[in-house]
């Protein structure tokens, strides 16, 4: 998810795990004792842990965990896929349900069954007969809108998809590009779930005539766009609208100072795509043992509890709680679009085409 992402505009993570601006691509190689001793994990930006939770498993694993950042999930995804036969870590974290595909068919991963797989709830469990990748965190891309922008022009906030594409809502709405960023390509996802496939071209060319905004990456989207923002309010943002996630309106409660009583954003429900990311050991990673370590960590109850308030996003494993105020100002969607990941990997490049055909020229 991300995910993702998320937390970034908050600043959450930094410090907060060791990470590593830059890497070369013998990172993990295992050419010295001190490498052999250390893993690294390849991510999009927003990775975050408790220091005090990555230390734990630092110390009963023997390993030191480097962190490796590689830009937006889409980004990232690309490049893992361009390294792949020196890649740059030994774990990527951060490929999500609509890119999934694209790195199986790159033969990203090798096969590995996390410890904790049999604890991943069902709906969540993708590859089963070969454990490439392993499910670890769940989350909805959906509108999100500026509660006092739609008090101060007394307009009732869009619930949906067909609200966007009403006069009322002309102009207020910025999404990321679909072509480059995850969370454009999950509500681009939403709306073919949504409209089907004869449907959400013509969708699109509605949501384009009434002055949807398209930028590069979740961040430009929601902390330079965004009017409800914390990031959006400093930079004077005009759109109340944005995509982003269900989970960000209590990130806007839990790191504002001083903190609201409620949240200065809320979510259009009817406009949520389920997205569920999951991580895999590298093909040619260099530490292979530790990668498998840093897989079963994170199906540890202990780092699934640490999710959400430092990612926001859901756990994945049975019995993971979430913290009270992650759930009142960041429930989950009741009724979320799905797709069925076969049918995202046959025509998800053909919808990104035409998808910029359609908005971008």
């Amino acid at each position: 998810m991300s995910i993702t992402k998320k937390a970034t505009v908050f600043a959450v993570g930094l410090g907060l795990v060791t990470l590593s601006a830059c890497g070369s691509s013998d990172s993990g190689s295992g050419n010295s004792e001190a490498e052999s001793k250390t893993v690294t994990l390849v991510s999009h930006n927003s990775w975050a842990v408790s220091k005090g939770v990555l230390a734990a498993f630092e110390k009963q694993s023997g390993y030191k965990v480097k962190v490796l950042e590689d830009g937006d999930a889409g980004q990232a995804v690309n490049k893992a896929i361009l390294t792949k036969d020196n890649p740059q870590g030994d774990v990527f974290f951060g490929v999500d349900n609509t890119l999934l595909s694209r790195a199986l068919d790159n033969d990203l991963f090798q096969s590995y069954e996390a410890k904790g797989s049999d604890l991943v709830l069902p709906e969540f469990r993708v590859d089963q007969d070969k454990h490439r990748v392993t499910p670890v965190d769940t989350g909805d891309i959906c509108v999100n809108y500026d509660k006092a922008y739609f008090s101060e022009h007394k307009l009732a906030p869009p619930t949906s998809y067909d609200d966007l594409i009403k006069p009322a809502y002309k102009n207020l709405l910025v999404t990321e590009n679909a072509s480059t960023s995850s969370p454009g390509l999950g509500f681009l996802l939403g709306t073919a779930a949504k409209y089907g496939d004869d449907g959400w071209q013509d969708y699109w060319k509605k949501l384009k005539a009434n002055g949807v905004k398209v930028v590069d990456g979740w961040e430009q989207a929601y902390n330079e766009e965004f009017s409800g923002s914390a990031g959006g309010k400093k930079a004077k943002a005009d759109r109340p609208l944005v995509v982003s996630y269900a989970s960000s309106p209590p990130a806007e409660v839990i790191y504002a100072d001083p903190k609201p009583t409620s949240a200065p954003t809320g979510v259009a429900a009817g406009t949520c795509f389920r997205q569920v990311e999951y991580a895999g050991l590298l093909n040619n990673a260099g530490n292979t043992e530790g990668g498998k370590a840093l897989l079963d960590f994170l199906l540890t109850k202990t780092f699934q509890e640490d999710m959400p308030l430092n990612m926001f996003v859901y756990p994945v494993r049975e019995g993971a709680q979430v913290p009270a105020e992650f759930t009142e100002y960041g429930p989950q969607a009741k009724n979320p679009e799905t797709l069925d990941p076969a049918k995202i990997a046959d025509n998800r490049d053909d919808w990104v085409k035409s998808w910029t055909s359609l908005v971008l020229k």
